[in-house]
């Protein structure tokens, strides 16, 4: 059985092939909130709040799957929207971060 370890090499590992580049977690999560918003940007490149919405759509998607989050509609763009359910008792950035991964290895099933 693998590790955490060897899953997020591998989820890394994933995103290099597709995108030539080592991700860091900010990628990560915009890719999974272009994922979850399911359409193309109005121009060629997203705005920096876009980026940061779609990073927030992501962190609210991947911890909707621990209960945190609740998925409660799309705007008229399109743009979905999440309310918090249960806070997060994680404390600490790298503990924060290791749930974040180990929800990323959820999503993408690895």
């Amino acid at each position: 059985m693998e590790n955490f370890e060897e899953k997020w090499q591998k989820v890394e590992n994933l995103v290099h092939e597709r995108f030539g580049k080592k991700p860091d977690m900010e990628a990560i999560l915009f890719l999974i909130g272009i994922n979850e918003l399911g359409q193309m940007p109005p121009r060629k490149k997203w705005t920096k709040e876009q980026k940061q919405d779609l990073m927030h759509i992501a962190v609210c998607k991947l911890l909707s799957s621990r209960g945190h989050y609740r998925y409660i509609g799309s705007d008229p763009e399109g743009w979905p929207h999440y309310e918090e359910d249960l806070p997060i008792s994680t404390t600490g950035l790298p503990a924060q971060e290791n749930l974040l991964k180990e929800c990323v290895i959820e999503y993408l099933g690895v």
